[in-house]
Parts: C-alpha cells; sequence; structure tokens
C-alpha cells in the first residue's frame, strides 16, 4: 500500500467557518485527538495573525504527541521586504514548530490585483521567501493558493510558480482550490501536466463550493498526490474544506491506501464528535461514515436483509470507523425493525409473540397522531416494555400545573411548575420556578423526584425541539416535542406529542426519566 500523509488544518482553516471558534485548551485537546486518529501534521494556526495562536505554539510544545508534527502556517514575504526583515516569516520562525507551510500567489490575477506586483516579482518572493524558510526550519510545505483556477486561466504562468517552490526544494508542493469550484472530471488533466515538470511530491487542498470536496481530493490520490489536506467534519469557510471523516476511511476501506491503522479508524467516529462538542456545535446526523444516520434503517425489507447480510444495504461495516447499525421504528417498520430494536435493547421478543404485532399496530397508530420515534429511541424501548409488562414503576404523576405570569409590559414573564408525583407510599408536592413553562415543569420533576433517586441529578436536558404538525388548525394545532438528555455516559430523546404543547413536553420529560432509572438499574 502506498501512504498518504493527512494533513489536518481544523485549528487553522477550520476556524474560518461561521460559528466555529475554539480557545488555546480546546486547539490542545484537538490536536491530542487528531494525533490519536494518526494525522501526520497538524496545522496549529498562523502565529503572525493572533496572540491565540502563538499562545499554542508555546503550550503545544508542553504535550508529548505519538507521531503528528505540528505545523506553523503563513504566507510569502511581503512585496516590498526582505525573508529576514519580513514579521511573517519570522514569526513562523520563533514559533519553532515540525513544519512551515506557507502559501502563494499562483493566479495572475490576484497577482496583478490583490499584490499589485508584477508577475515575475511574484516568482521572486515565492522563491526567496521558500529558499529562506528551508535555511531554518527542517520541513517545508508550498501552498500553492487558487492553483486550478490560476492554470485555467494561465497554465504557463500557474506552473512558473511551482517551478519557482521546487527550486527552494520544499518538501512538498500543494495544488489548492481555493475558491472551491473545480469539478473532479478536471483534475486529471491538470495534474497530468503539472507531473510533466515538476519532480517535488505533490499535495492537495479542496474547498467544498462545488460540494466536490472529497471526490476532488481521492481523485488527486489516484493521480499521484501523496498529501491531503483537510479538516474533520469538514469545517471551513462558506461552503467548508475536504472533510477528513470522509476521505481518510475511503483512502484506507475503498482504495486500499495506507493513512491510518485499522485500530485509529475505529475511533473516528469518536473524534468526529468530540471536536463538535468542542465547537459547541450539533453533530450532523447525515454525515458519512460518522453520523447517527450513516447506517440506519427505516423500510422493513431493509431491516430484513441486513440481519442476513448486512452488506445488502450498508457499503462497509459500521464499526470499522466507529459507528453501528440503527434499525429505525416508524409505520414503514415491519416485524423485523420490532424484533432488530428488540434485540439492541436485549429484549426478548420472539417473531410469533403476538406482542410483536401489538407493538407494530400501537407504533402505526401513534405515528399517525403524530409521534416519531426516529429520534426517540429511549420512548420506544419504554414502550416495547410496557407491551410486555416488564417495565417497573418507578413513579406515577399525580398531577401538575404550571402558571405563567407577566405583570408588566417590559418585564419577562415569571414561570412557576407545581408537581404531585407518586413513589410507593409517598406522596411529594412540590413547586419549581424556570426560564419558561417547560424548564420550570423539568425543574419542579426532578427537585420532587430527586430524594427518592439522586441519580438524576446527573441527568440533564441537551436538546428540545418543538413541531407543528400541519393540520390547518392555527394555534390549536397539534405539536410535536422531542427531548434529548443526557448523563456522563450517553444520551437518549425521547417523545411527546398534543395539541397542548406543555402536554407534549411533559409526556417526553416523563420518558426520559423514566429512561435514565431504567438504564441505571440495568448497567
Amino acid at each position: 500500500m502506498n501512504l498518504i500523509r493527512l494533513y489536518d488544518t481544523t485549528l487553522r482553516d477550520g476556524t474560518q467557518a461561521e460559528d466555529v471558534s475554539f480557545l488555546v485548551a480546546d486547539k490542545i485537546r484537538i490536536a491530542q485527538k487528531l494525533d490519536e486518529l494518526g494525522i501526520h501534521y497538524i496545522e496549529g494556526g498562523w502565529p503572525g495573525s493572533n496572540p491565540k495562536d502563538i499562545a499554542f505554539f508555546k503550550e503545544i510544545k508542553k504535550v508529548s504527541l505519538n507521531q503528528a508534527k505540528i505545523a506553523a502556517f503563513g504566507s510569502t514575504r511581503r512585496a516590498k521586504s526582505t525573508p529576514d526583515k519580513d514579521n511573517n516569516i519570522q514569526t513562523l520562525i520563533q514559533a519553532d514548530p515540525d513544519t512551515v507551510t506557507i502559501f502563494g500567489k499562483t493566479w495572475d490575477f490576484h497577482v496583478r490585483e490583490a499584490l499589485r506586483i508584477s508577475l515575475e516579482e511574484n516568482l521572486e518572493l515565492i522563491n526567496d521567501s521558500l529558499e529562506y524558510l528551508k535555511s531554518h526550519v527542517g520541513e517545508v510545505v508550498y501552498d500553492a493558493e487558487h492553483f486550478f483556477d490560476g492554470y485555467k486561466a494561465n497554465p504557463e504562468y500557474a506552473i512558473k510558480t511551482l517551478q519557482a517552490a521546487q527550486e527552494a526544494k520544499v518538501d512538498c508542493i500543494v495544488l489548492c482550490d481555493t475558491n472551491g469550484g473545480t469539478m473532479p472530471y478536471e483534475i486529471p488533466g491538470i495534474i497530468a501536466e503539472v507531473q510533466k515538470t515538476i519532480s517535488t511530491p505533490l499535495g492537495i487542498h479542496t474547498h467544498n463550493d462545488g460540494e466536490c470536496a472529497v471526490a476532488n481530493s481521492l481523485v488527486a490520490v489516484d493521480c499521484g498526490i501523496v498529501h491531503i489536506q483537510g479538516t474533520i467534519n469538514g469545517f471551513g469557510e462558506r461552503c467548508g474544506n475536504a472533510n477528513l471523516c470522509s476521505i481518510i476511511p475511503a483512502l484506507r476501506l475503498k482504495m486500499g491506501k495506507e493513512c491510518v491503522t485499522d485500530e485509529q479508524l475505529q475511533r473516528l467516529r469518536e473524534i468526529s464528535r468530540t471536536i463538535y462538542e468542542l465547537a459547541n456545535l450539533v453533530p450532523n446526523k447525515h454525515q458519512a461514515y460518522v453520523g447517527n444516520s450513516a447506517f440506519a434503517h427505516k423500510g422493513g425489507v431493509h431491516v430484513s436483509a441486513i440481519q442476513r447480510h448486512p452488506e445488502t444495504y450498508e457499503h462497509i461495516r459500521p464499526e470499522r470507523v466507529g459507528n453501528v447499525t440503527r434499525v429505525l421504528v416508524s409505520d414503514l417498520s415491519g416485524r423485523a425493525n420490532i424484533l432488530a430494536k428488540a434485540e439492541q435493547f436485549n429484549i426478548n421478543l420472539d417473531s410469533k409473540d403476538p406482542v410483536t404485532l401489538e407493538i407494530l399496530e400501537d407504533i402505526k397508530e401513534m405515528e399517525n397522531k403524530g409521534y416519531q420515534f426516529e429520534g426517540a429511541e429511549a420512548s420506544f424501548d419504554l414502550l416495547m416494555r410496557r407491551a410486555l409488562g416488564t417495565l417497573r414503576h418507578y413513579f406515577s404523576v399525580i398531577g401538575f400545573r404550571v402558571i405563567d405570569t407577566k405583570r408588566h409590559e417590559d418585564e419577562i414573564p415569571m414561570s412557576e411548575a407545581t408537581v404531585q408525583v407518586k413513589v410507593g407510599g409517598k406522596i411529594e408536592h412540590t413547586a419549581a420556578e424556570g426560564h419558561g413553562p417547560v424548564n420550570a415543569l423539568d425543574n419542579a420533576l426532578r427537585k420532587a423526584l430527586e430524594n427518592f433517586y439522586p441519580q438524576l441529578k446527573q441527568m440533564r436536558l441537551l436538546d428540545y425541539k418543538v413541531r407543528v404538525l400541519p393540520a390547518g388548525k392555527g394555534t390549536a394545532s397539534i405539536t410535536r416535542v422531542l427531548i434529548e438528555s443526557g448523563d456522563k455516559t450517553s444520551r437518549w430523546g425521547t417523545v411527546g406529542v398534543s395539541d397542548n404543547i406543555i402536554d407534549a413536553s411533559y409526556q417526553a420529560l416523563v420518558d426520559a426519566l423514566h429512561y435514565k432509572l431504567l438504564k441505571d438499574q440495568e448497567s
């Protein structure tokens, strides 16, 4: 197998994305995770642009990494400066990274309009910037910015910029699709022309504006590229960068290329989700390979088939990337879905058991009313156990009342909930305030139950979604509430449906509390 070197730029290019920002401590933790994944280069930032990145390069020296090299990013020298006096170049050297990566202009349009210098001057600043860095740093990578657009506009000049880098004896020349508009069918011809004059190892850096970043990267590898730049989860400016969470398994499992070990590949989903969490973003459930829905099956025919032969509807075994097969339950479900789901929750259910048909009919009736169990697997688990008569009765809610009070026009309403719960033979009557009626009800239920079940203090409400179901009834419409809860070890989803949003929320909250108690009892 041929080794493909993986260059991650999540900590630099990834933070150009809207809504993505990391503290220095976050960046250190992400670097450690990337190292565990087997990434060869971790681009920590641009030390010449901000104090946070300077701090990162100082702090990362205190961390022991297994294999990854830390790279610092910058640009060629300024037009009216020399490398030894250029602040950007000097800051890169002072950061003392393992590798320095700088970008330069390859598109004649940018040279004239952005730098406002001659084409010849641009070749000089590329060459002498790289030569100077090579004499001070162990490894130097050159990013040929806008290369594909530059090549299409002026092939001869674009190649000359690469030759200027090659003459400086850089370690790798990276061809960049900076605007993200190059199509996969264009890549092979352009790379073939480059290879006629450039013998330096080549890399690829693509953006996803044309939805082709991953495809372009893989096509480039097929053409002889040995270095791929990208980000975890495809984070990046505008539409994002090439997604390493798709590229890595494709290289390893589809193309037979050496990049990470099988053991490292199995951590892909975990590391993807960790970085989503540190970015404070909700993971994309439909993301290839690592998303919750990547190996989720809804149709009964599909489920029946994958139980016999998973490859009938799965392009790889999900365990290879740390994911799992999921069986969704809906009004499309057949017995196979119910049995598969029961097995997942360690519930003993027979295909000929009348309860199976009863559960199936209940699901179809409930979904007809607006319930949805794809994102509420905990509610489905409880539904099965109730049908089987195996669900322990932890508590019952005798009643509740929620009051919203707004005393003055310019004041925020006050929310207060009162609940009565019964645990065993004891009744607890309690009240609590909250930020809105649902939060108040949640607080009151927990306050009443935590005296009996202290473990509920570990539980958190992580996400709350409301959907108004189409019925043409205006403010009297049916609402569906989906709640995601979690503790230190897991997450679970529950659902409630009613024409009263408080009642729908109550149903989902009570299911969430029941599931937490059930889960802890069985663990």
